[in-house]
């Protein structure tokens, strides 16, 4: 009877100092630790009595409200890419036009369409006749 109320210290001790501590731990995120810092600086400032300066509890203040600004800086980037996407998007859809204007603008190397029927029976320009081979008439020139 005499050992059980040490050796039931002991197991207390262990299982607050290394089980509990060792969970706790588990548990413990790096966003927990950031929001303690703030709690630190306070309790170093009202502990000593040298003054801290602002820009430390300002730091202090951004870690307390990390989860604010994380959403701030989130909106702002997602806000970019979304105006980044738009423009992309814009920026394809005039290249697909451009490349459909210019794809139909092109000319065609098309076999199926077989030649125009009228174009024997039209009228030359030069006023020439098929009759390549007839003898050419020299009346009324200057050596005759």
């Amino acid at each position: 009877m005499t050992y059980e109320i040490p050796l039931q210290l002991s197991d207390t001790l262990w299982d607050v100092l290394v089980v509990q501590f060792a969970a706790w731990l588990d548990r413990l995120t790096l966003r927990r630790i950031i929001a303690f810092i703030p709690v630190l600086v306070l309790v170093l400032a009202y502990a000593h009595s040298i003054p801290i300066p602002p820009e430390l509890m300002l730091i202090g203040d951004v870690l307390a409200y990390i989860d604010i600004f994380s959403v701030i800086l989130l909106l702002g980037l997602l806000s970019r890419a979304a105006t980044i996407i738009f423009v992309m998007k814009q920026t394809i859809g005039h290249a697909t036009e451009l490349a459909k204007y210019m794809l139909g603008r092109l000319p065609r190397l098309d076999f199926r369409h077989r030649r125009e029927t009228g174009g024997r029976d039209r009228k030359r320009l030069s006023g020439h006749t098929r009759d390549d081979d007839e003898c050419a008439i020299a009346c009324s020139l200057a050596w005759a």
